[in-house]
C-alpha cells in the first residue's frame, strides 16, 4: 500500500511543476527583449511615438525593447506575425485604428481576427488628422471658404491621401461625404509623398496627422483649416476644429496601441499597461507628445478592448459609406 501510494505522488508531480510553471514565468518576465512590431516605416508617426515611450518602458519593465518594422499591407504584416507569435510576452504589435478598426471592414479576407486574435493591452495616444491645404492652389483662409469654394467648382479640386482605404483616404472620404463635396481621390505610396504632392501643388489638399505637418504650415507651404478631433490640438491651438469651423458633429481620428498574441498571460499584460501608463506619466515624455500633436491616451486592458470593438464597428460604417475595399 505505501509502494502505490508513493507511486500515485511521484505520478502527479510533473502537473505540480507544469501548474506552478506559468505564474514562475510570467513573475520572471521579462528574461529577454521584447520585439515590438509595427506595420509602418521608421520615421512614420507611429515609430515616433514608440521612441518617445522607448526608453521610460523599458526602465519599468526591467527589459529591453527591440522595434521590427514589417512594413507593407496596411500594417496587416506586421498584425498576421503578432497574430501568429508564441503568446509569452516577447512579441508584441504596435497596432492602430487603422489595422484593428478600418481593416476588418475594409479587406475581403484577412488572415486573423482583429479581435479574436489579439489580447488589447493599452492605447497609447489618439492622434488626430489636420485638414491641410495648399493656399496657391485654394487660397481658403477657413473653412467655410473651402467648402465654398470646392463647392462651386465640382470635380475641379483634388486631395490626397497615404493610399486607398487608409485613415487620410478614409477620413477625407468621410468629409466630402458630410460636406455634400465633389473632389477627385489620388492615393500615393505613403505620407512622405501624399504631403509633397501638397506642398508642390500637384494636390490641392490632405488630411494628415498633425506632427507631419506642422513644420510645413510654419514655413508657410501649407495651410491648416480645422482640425478632425472633437477639440482642439494643443500643438496648434488657433486652428479650429472642424466641427466648430463649418461642418458641425464632424470628428474623426485615429490612435496607437499595444496588442499582444491571444492568450497573453494577465500578469505580462498588466506589467506593460502599467509600464505604458508611467511612461505617459512621465512629464518630458508627454510634454513632447503633446508637442507633436498627439494626445495621450491610457486605458485598462478591458476598457480597451471595448475601445476596439467600437471602433471596429465605427469604421466598418464609415467603409460601407464611402464604398471603399481591398482585395
Amino acid at each position: 500500500m505505501k509502494l502505490r501510494f508513493l507511486l500515485a505522488v511521484f505520478s502527479l508531480l510533473p502537473g505540480i511543476a507544469l501548474a506552478q510553471v506559468g505564474p514562475t514565468l510570467a513573475s520572471g518576465w521579462p528574461q529577454q527583449p521584447i520585439t515590438i512590431l509595427m506595420g509602418f516605416p521608421a520615421g512614420s508617426g507611429v515609430d515616433v511615438v514608440a521612441r518617445l515611450l522607448e526608453e521610460p518602458m523599458e526602465k519599468s519593465l526591467g527589459g529591453r525593447l527591440v522595434m521590427d518594422y514589417r512594413v507593407g499591407a496596411g500594417g496587416n504584416l506586421a498584425s498576421e506575425a503578432v497574430a501568429k507569435a508564441k503568446p509569452d510576452g516577447y512579441t508584441l504589435l504596435l497596432g492602430t485604428a487603422a489595422t484593428h478598426g478600418v481593416n476588418a471592414a475594409l479587406y475581403r479576407k484577412l488572415p486573423f481576427d482583429v479581435e479574436a486574435d489579439f489580447t488589447p493591452i493599452s492605447p497609447l495616444v489618439n492622434v488626430s488628422n489636420v485638414l491641410t491645404v495648399n493656399p496657391q492652389v485654394i487660397d481658403a483662409a477657413t473653412l467655410r471658404e473651402f467648402i465654398d469654394k470646392v463647392k462651386a467648382s465640382p470635380g475641379k479640386y483634388n486631395y490626397a491621401s497615404t493610399g486607398n482605404g487608409t485613415g487620410t483616404h478614409l477620413a477625407f472620404a468621410e468629409f466630402v461625404a458630410k460636406a455634400g463635396l465633389d473632389m477627385v481621390h489620388v492615393p500615393y505610396k505613403g505620407g512622405p509623398e501624399a504631403l509633397t504632392s501638397v506642398v508642390q501643388g500637384t494636390t490641392c489638399c490632405i488630411f494628415n496627422q498633425v506632427q507631419t505637418v506642422m513644420s510645413q504650415a510654419k514655413s508657410g507651404k501649407v495651410r491648416l483649416l480645422g482640425v478632425s478631433t472633437r477639440n482642439r490640438v494643443s500643438a496648434i491651438p488657433d486652428v479650429p476644429t472642424i466641427s466648430e469651423a463649418g461642418l458641425p458633429g464632424f470628428e474623426s481620428y485615429t490612435w496607437f496601441a499595444l496588442f499582444g498574441p491571444k492568450g497573453l498571460d494577465a500578469e505580462i499584460v498588466n506589467k506593460v499597461n502599467a509600464a505604458v501608463k508611467a511612461a505617459l506619466e512621465t512629464p518630458s515624455v508627454r510634454e513632447r507628445l503633446v508637442q507633436l500633436g498627439n494626445t495621450p491616451r491610457w486605458e485598462s486592458p478591458e476598457q480597451f478592448r471595448a475601445t476596439v470593438k467600437a471602433d471596429r464597428a465605427r469604421w466598418a460604417a464609415v467603409v460601407k459609406q464611402v464604398g471603399a475595399t481591398i482585395d
